[in-house]
């Protein structure tokens, strides 16, 4: 009897000008997946990522449907070439919606168009300058979420993404963000590293972009998954198409724990991970979480065939 598997999506980040290129010249069906993004949005999605400009790739009102794209034609590449069924799907951030789609929970075309609604309302949340994100690392979460605490004064700054051990990123106006860099290097953290994004995701000031994409929730369909979704507010499942679309909600002005969720899946007895997705970003976080697990990314064409 084959052994469990988890299939993982990833998030911003994970994008680069040239993505994918090598793997589309094998395998037609990933153009015909961006063919499919674009004739949805109404501009040449496989264009953006192969040509550029970066400056444009990363605005994250483009980012978010690219990567979307890109994380679909790798889970049809994997259905088409009759990998095994995972037991359960998570994704990170951005990444939640794709597991959505591969779970047949939400339609490949409403996605992207909620993605890009999703980048749309939170750029526009924040003037861009006003907010800002950062990695710290060699912190415990508990002292972060102190520093957070102690620094913000009238303004945010709060844990958005926690990673891995010893690796979270903060987020909130720039100014407390600049701030909680500097108390947690005072307190010991090997590195403070200001991220390169144009929005202050995972945080509160979000919470005006999260009612926007509310109401913009309320016109998708959406149906109860095929294989359960563990989601980044609480890592749990959810039970009904309500409750999918509150936790995506939630998930904009909330922290993604993906710490927690990695756990969930190994708890389930699932001891290999796939990221379906550019790049191996998750594959390096989820080894930190647990050290046993077996990683491997889809993007290198490892369980591929021509």
């Amino acid at each position: 009897m084959a052994q469990p598997i988890a299939l993982v999506f990833p998030g911003q980040g994970s994008q680069s000008v040239g993505m994918l290129a090598s793997l589309a010249h094998d395998h037609p069906l990933i153009l015909q997946t961006f063919n499919e993004a674009s004739r949805t949005l109404g501009y040449d999605v496989w264009a953006l990522i192969q040509e550029g400009p970066a400056e444009k790739l990363n605005q994250t009102e483009f980012t978010q449907p690219a990567l979307l794209t890109a994380s679909i034609a790798l889970w049809r590449l994997w259905l088409a070439n009759q990998k095994p069924y995972p037991s359960v799907f998570a994704g990170h951030s951005l990444g939640e919606y794709s597991a959505l789609v591969a779970a047949e929970a939400l339609s490949f075309s409403d996605a992207l168009r909620l993605v890009t609604l999703r980048g749309r309302y939170m750029q526009s949340a924040v003037p861009v300058g006003e907010g800002a994100m950062a990695a710290i690392l060699g912190l415990a979460d508990a002292l972060v979420e102190e520093i957070c605490q102690e620094v913000q004064g009238n303004e945010v700054v709060s844990p958005a993404n926690y990673n891995a051990p010893g690796q979270i990123v903060i987020s909130g106006h720039a100014r407390a963000v600049a701030r909680a860099m500097e108390a947690a290097k005072q307190r010991g953290a090997k590195r403070a590293i200001l991220l390169p994004v144009s929005v202050p995701s995972h945080c509160r000031l979000m919470q005006s972009a999260a009612v926007l994409l509310g109401e913009a929730m309320g016109e998708i369909p959406f149906k109860l998954p095929n294989i359960p979704v563990i989601h980044n507010v609480d890592t749990l499942e959810r039970a009904t198409t309500e409750g999918i679309r509150q936790a995506l909600v939630d998930q904009l002005y909330q922290p993604v724990r993906w710490v927690d969720s990695i756990r969930v899946i190994v708890a389930k007895g699932i001891a290999t991970i796939w990221e379906c997705g550019p790049g191996a970003v998750l594959s390096g976080l989820n080894k930190r979480i647990v050290t046993t697990l077996e990683c491997h990314s889809l993007s290198t064409g490892e369980a591929l065939c021509p």
